[in-house]
């Protein structure tokens, strides 16, 4: 899912898949030691999709924090 789709979403949301996220790239890397060669092109696809919810969660909460009039 792109950034710009993200950000129309509930921060409530994007916290419940993004630790949905963490999970399976936890559960990824224990198939990666096991060596049961799992797709390594999931694994940057997932790396980048958690960086995506973080990223967009982050401005959500820089967005609370700065009043909406202020321009410092």
């Amino acid at each position: 899912m792109r950034a710009k789709e993200l950000r129309g979403t509930d921060p409530d949301e994007l916290r419940r898949e993004l630790e949905q996220l963490r999970r399976e790239m936890f559960d990824l890397r224990f198939q990666w030691q096991a060596e049961e060669s799992p797709d390594s092109s999931r694994r940057r696809r997932l790396r980048r999709d958690i960086a995506r919810y973080m990223t967009v969660l982050r401005e959500v909460q820089l967005q609370q924090e700065t009043p909406a009039g202020s321009t410092d």
